[in-house]
């Protein structure tokens, strides 16, 4: 929709000339000037909350962000993706996901077809499936009740359901342990299998295209196990599901029809967790909770289109990236949960955004001529601040960080909520507040060092601050509090791709890798041998067949 290069709007360089005005001011100053920040920078939205107090922002500097906005049609944009508009323009399709956890009455349609009838009867299919599990009527070859799911895929149908399952664990079914296999390495499989038994082991195969390499070797490898440990042909409808949009190959692959559940071209693989992919998720967490996690989303959903720019909490987030990213040079961003559960959100983030935004042609084949997506990393919690914060304190990049937090646990133990709730808002202040040489300085004295100790010492115990963070609050790990946060990252994602003009939904630069692995693979095979690269490449590639005895 934007047609004018992103620089050349008025917009634009008000914000560079805001940028310069904001260069000395400090956010303790900012704090100490107005006893009401915290209120003035404060959202709620489907359960969650977020205070972006501690940013290097003024009311101008809001005012400047959503001006840009609006100049680049984003409430157009956000329309456009929930009406079902191709917004995904390089593969001409919509982008569909917000549809999967859609709880209204009215018709989505996808090129004049009602979508919706299709994705309830697949969730009917769902619940139907997952009781028949669950109540032990789905048995295997043996008669015995499944104890372990094993889902198998890649990117998307891996890191969502991954990180979905693992967050809601105090919803687990007793009876059902989760495992998940995406890597290549034979490690990854080798262990998942040492350790299941093949007459109580239900396998999923989570692949949109079913041509995946690394989901179909590692497929194979426990079909052939299967078979090897008491399993025969006619017993493979018992312990194979598949998830795919490509019926054809999962039949051919030895899947029956009444064991394939659909997917769809208007779901990009990172925004799929929402379908039938997070059927690892609904078995082990039951599917009233699963539907719980949609009707999250779908609240963030309704918010996000429905909100005001200026209380929007996906657009809020998504222009202060774009206000670090684009005007203060900074090219990451930590995600850090406080939250032993939300462990796996970080990488589930990295595809998501990085996947994403990391694009250099704007949705017209221009070259952009600003930055896009940034670096996206982090880890959980207060495990993190006797590693990498370090560097968010006292290093030289700039890197905003969202710190995410539940009020309460479910597990409470002695002291440990309350301390780590006192962890995550101290890191967030000090990253706000810093300290200063001369505090430094008085607190060395105060210790009792001496005065050439202390003023040798201050320069490296001080802390600038100054540095932005985001709290995000809820209650409680809920399935729909979990819906509403990932959501809110998917429309922050979405936000921000809007305003840059470049295709959120594709991903082309993870294609070139998988067509060059072919021919790498033929050559390390003795498949072909006509075929010479760089001279590091082949230098490698002969290594490899030195050692492996390829003639």
């Amino acid at each position: 929709m934007p047609t004018k290069p992103l620089i050349d709007q008025t917009e634009w360089q008000a914000l560079k000339d805001h940028r310069s005005a904001m260069d000395s001011v400090h956010m303790r100053d900012l704090f100490d000037q107005d006893p009401d920040r915290f209120q003035r920078y404060f959202v709620e939205a489907a359960g969650l909350s977020l205070d972006y107090s501690k940013n290097r922002i003024t009311q101008e500097t809001l005012g400047h962000l959503m001006a840009l906005a609006r100049a680049r049609h984003l409430p157009e944009q956000i329309e456009a993706l929930f009406k079902g508009e191709h917004v995904n323009n390089t593969e001409d399709r919509p982008a569909l996901h917000t549809a999967l956890r859609n709880l209204g009455d009215g018709p989505v349609e996808v090129d004049g077809t009602d979508i919706m009838p299709e994705v309830r009867q697949t969730l009917k299919r769902m619940e139907e499936f997952v009781w028949r599990v669950r109540s032990t009527q789905w048995r295997g070859f043996s008669n015995k009740p499944f104890t372990d799911v094993v889902s198998i895929g890649i990117g998307g149908s891996f890191l969502g359901p991954k990180l979905v399952s693992a967050a809601l664990k105090p919803y687990w079914h007793g009876q059902l342990n989760c495992h998940y296999v995406a890597n290549i390495d034979g490690s990854h499989i080798t262990e998942v299998l040492r350790h299941i038994n093949p007459e109580t082991t239900l396998f999923l195969i989570q692949s949109k295209s079913f041509r995946t390499q690394e989901t179909l070797e590692n497929t194979r490898i426990a079909r052939e196990w299967f078979l090897h440990n008491g399993g025969s042909e006619d017993r493979i409808a018992k312990h194979f599901v598949a998830v795919t949009a490509n019926e054809a190959e999962a039949i051919d692959f030895g899947i029956t029809r009444d064991n394939i559940f659909p997917m769809w071209d208007w779901v990009g693989g990172r925004y799929s967790l929402w379908s039938a992919i997070g059927l690892p998720t609904a078995l082990t967490i039951g599917m009233e909770n699963f539907r719980g996690l949609l009707a999250g989303a779908h609240a963030m959903d309704r918010h996000f289109r429905e909100a005001p720019l200026e209380e929007n909490m996906p657009v809020i987030m998504a222009l202060l990236g774009i206000w670090y990213g684009n005007f203060w040079d900074a090219d990451a961003h930590a995600v850090l949960p406080y939250d032993h559960y939300l462990r796996g959100l970080p990488a589930h983030l990295m595809q998501l955004d990085m996947e994403s935004n990391g694009k250099c042609v704007r949705r017209g084949g221009e070259p952009v001529h600003w930055e896009t997506g940034p670096i996206i990393w982090g880890g959980a919690g207060a495990n993190g601040q006797h590693a990498y914060h370090q560097l968010l304190h006292q290093g030289t990049r700039l890197s905003p960080a969202d710190f995410i937090m539940p009020l309460h646990t479910h597990n409470p133990v002695g002291q440990h909520h309350a301390i780590l709730f006192a962890n995550c808002l101290s890191q967030a202040q000090a990253l706000m507040r810093g300290k200063t040489r001369d505090e430094a300085h008085q607190e060395l004295l105060d210790k009792g060092h001496s005065e050439d100790e202390a003023t040798r010492l201050a320069p490296h115990k001080a802390i600038p601050g100054n540095k932005p963070s985001n709290t995000l609050l809820f209650d409680r790990a809920t399935p729909h509090t979990i819906g509403a946060l990932i959501a809110l990252y998917e429309h922050k994602t979405f936000t921000q791709g809007a305003i840059w003009d470049v295709d959120s939904f594709d991903q082309w630069g993870v294609e070139l890798g998988k067509q060059l692995g072919q021919t790498i693979l033929g050559r390390l095979n003795a498949d072909t041998d006509d075929i010479t690269t760089d001279s590091s490449t082949d230098g490698l590639i002969k290594l490899f067949r030195k050692t492996h005895d390829v003639d």
